[in-house]
């Protein structure tokens, strides 16, 4: 029996009990910063993306035998993506010191 899927989000909903199994596991290893929506991206951008006709069976199957050294590098460099810069706008250089811009 085939199933078939409306959106991406019905399948998402389909393997969200993989997806809170495979977070178990990471939290027992102490990797409890990683959330279900990471491992989703990691494995929709490096192995879904790639792969035709992909059965339900396959995508819980890389989720729960996804390694945890792969997905925790996967979300520290989304991490290091995201680290946020200084904002130095609203600033003017005079004579050398930093003001305040007037509003």
């Amino acid at each position: 029996m085939d199933i078939e899927f409306n959106d991406v989000k019905e399948l998402y909903k389909r393997l969200t009990p993989a997806l809170n199994t495979k977070i178990n596991d990471l939290k027992r290893n102490d990797l409890d910063y990683i959330k279900k929506d990471d491992i989703w991206n990691y494995l929709k951008v490096t192995k879904w993306s790639k792969a035709n006709n992909l059965l339900l069976y396959q995508m819980v199957d890389d989720i729960l035998n996804l390694d945890d050294n792969e997905i925790d590098e996967y979300v520290k460099n989304e991490i290091r993506k995201k680290v946020v810069k200084p904002n130095l706008e609203n600033m003017k250089w005079d004579d050398g010191n930093v003001k305040k811009e007037e509003q």
